[in-house]
């Protein structure tokens, strides 16, 4: 029999978190691809809630237009200026009755409702399930996750009874000295019945050495009123580790994406260099796919079979199909097809699509443009909004100008083309299928299916310009010593 979902889930993201010295929201700051108030999201849809309230107060425009365009369905409820996590709770079951009863009539939510903090990002859907399993199989009013922790200074400090339940949770500044001996934290992530919630939230005081209303006296009064309290204890101390500061943040950054890169090698991705390697959590990777050293996934990069990518390559929104090789790039919303392959130092820009057993060589930019099968474009060169057809050759140090000054226009290249090094093309213009190219042509007309494609005049050479142009220099010196030898072997042609 299958768990029954959590009736709601209520994600407290109202704290000012100034020990992060940012100007941005604390909640709002990233690991692994998404922000930690992102994480935990994701974390609360995969328990498919009736609703999930998400508690606002510190910056609050910014971060409620942050939960807006995450999960738009997600309710956002204000904070007051009564301090503490239990008026924080009591303001998201607050909009949530509103938003579960017909206006003007009795009742809400009903049910277990999962409370989590918006800064703890590591913790997974896997540990809520058991946690929801162990508060409907045990039939408790509220169940705490816990953990134990060799040095649990900050933390609050779970006490049991004689029976196993918990008594209640004291925070450290309230705590007697045989309490702070205790290694059982809590981890601020609980489930608890509405109906018990709700009838405990209105009983609260602010009685306490930092004067804030408490989420954790809703135990006592739980415990008080006949119901069970227990607590379920995780093993694994990281999964409900919060972020205070910045070294917090890259350290479970760096155990997010610790476990991320292992779960790929387990699944069939050769990691050479782990510690080097950074992948987003919504990257995907096929299997058989190998990623050399200093390699960074993000966003919604896909990897297909057999591609190889790094060292040294930062993708952002990549799509890399199957046997594609990328080396040393940067590349961002862009595409590389089967059998490809991109770099060393290419730089691809929204828009670049490499079709299979294409070529983008060393010192490429590519943007918004479409370079067809087969087709190359090897070395030095800039292509910007074009359209490049199947086995054609790009020179050498080659520009789509494509940028008037106010608007930009499109070079259309056809296939089997051959265009020369050193070309511009002035866009909008067209180079036909079969068409060539000279050297240093700068093409601003069309050129026909097969034409050949050519422009300047004849080379001018006029001799003696360094020598009488710029007297006193090195290259004139060695100007004048060239001619000196050529007229000494003239001379001794002549004398033979």
């Amino acid at each position: 029999m299958s768990l029954t979902p959590p009736a709601a889930v209520i994600v407290l993201a109202a704290g000012q978190g100034t020990r992060m010295r940012s100007a941005t929201p604390k909640v709002l700051h990233p690991i692994g691809g998404r922000s930690l108030l992102g994480h935990v999201l994701a974390t609360a849809r995969d328990l498919s809630p009736g609703r999930v309230a998400v508690v606002v107060r510190h910056e609050r425009d910014q971060v409620a237009a942050h939960v807006q365009e995450l999960d738009p369905a997600a309710l956002i409820a204000d904070q007051d200026e009564v301090p503490g996590t239990g008026r924080a709770v009591e303001c998201g079951l607050s909009i949530l009755d509103s938003a579960a009863q017909p206006a003007g009539s009795a009742g809400g939510v009903q049910g277990p409702v999962v409370i989590l903090a918006g800064d703890v990002p590591l913790l997974d859907s896997g540990t809520l399930t058991a946690l929801l399993e162990a508060h409907h199989t045990d039939g408790n009013a509220v169940t705490v996750l816990t953990t134990n922790l060799t040095d649990p200074s900050g933390y609050g400090r779970v006490v049991r009874d004689g029976g196993g339940q918990v008594a209640k949770i004291v925070e450290q500044k309230d705590a007697t000295a045989a309490e702070l001996e205790i290694s059982e934290i809590n981890s601020s992530v609980y489930v608890m019945e509405a109906a018990v919630l709700r009838g405990a939230l209105g009983r609260l005081d602010r009685d306490n050495a930092q004067g804030e209303v408490y989420l954790t006296d809703v135990i006592e009064l739980a415990r008080a009123d006949g119901g069970a309290v227990r607590a379920l204890a995780t093993e694994d101390p990281i999964l409900v580790e919060g972020v205070n500061d910045r070294v917090q943040l890259a350290t479970l950054g760096a155990e997010l994406n610790r476990r991320v890169v292992t779960a790929w090698m387990e699944s069939g991705v050769s990691v050479v260099d782990p510690a080097t390697t950074w992948i987003d959590v919504d990257v995907q990777i096929e299997q058989d796919v190998t990623l050399l050293p200093g390699t960074q996934l993000h966003g919604g990069t896909q990897i297909a079979s057999g591609a190889v990518v790094g060292p040294d390559s930062t993708l952002t929104d990549v799509v890399i199909g199957a046997g594609a090789r990328v080396t040393r790039t940067h590349g961002s919303s862009s595409r590389i097809d089967a059998g490809a392959t991109v770099g060393p130092f290419t730089y691809l820009r929204p828009g670049a699509h490499l079709g299979e057993r294409g070529k983008l060589g060393a010192f490429v930019e590519v943007k918004n443009s479409e370079i067809g099968n087969g087709s190359k474009v090897p070395h030095l060169s800039y292509i910007g909004d074009a359209t490049i057809g199947e086995e054609t050759n790009i020179g050498a140090a080659s520009v789509t100008v494509n940028y008037d000054g106010v608007h930009k226009h499109r070079t259309v290249i056809g296939s089997h083309a051959r265009t020369g090094a050193d070309n511009m093309f002035v866009a909008p213009v067209e180079v036909g299928d079969g068409a060539y190219t000279g050297a240093g042509t700068v093409l601003r007309r069309d050129v026909p299916a097969g034409a050949l494609g050519v422009s300047g005049g004849s080379q001018r050479n006029i001799e003696g310009w360094t020598i009488s142009r710029r007297p006193g220099t090195a290259a004139a010196e060695a100007a004048q010593r060239a001619a000196q030898d050529r007229g000494d072997a003239a001379d001794q042609h002549d004398d033979d």
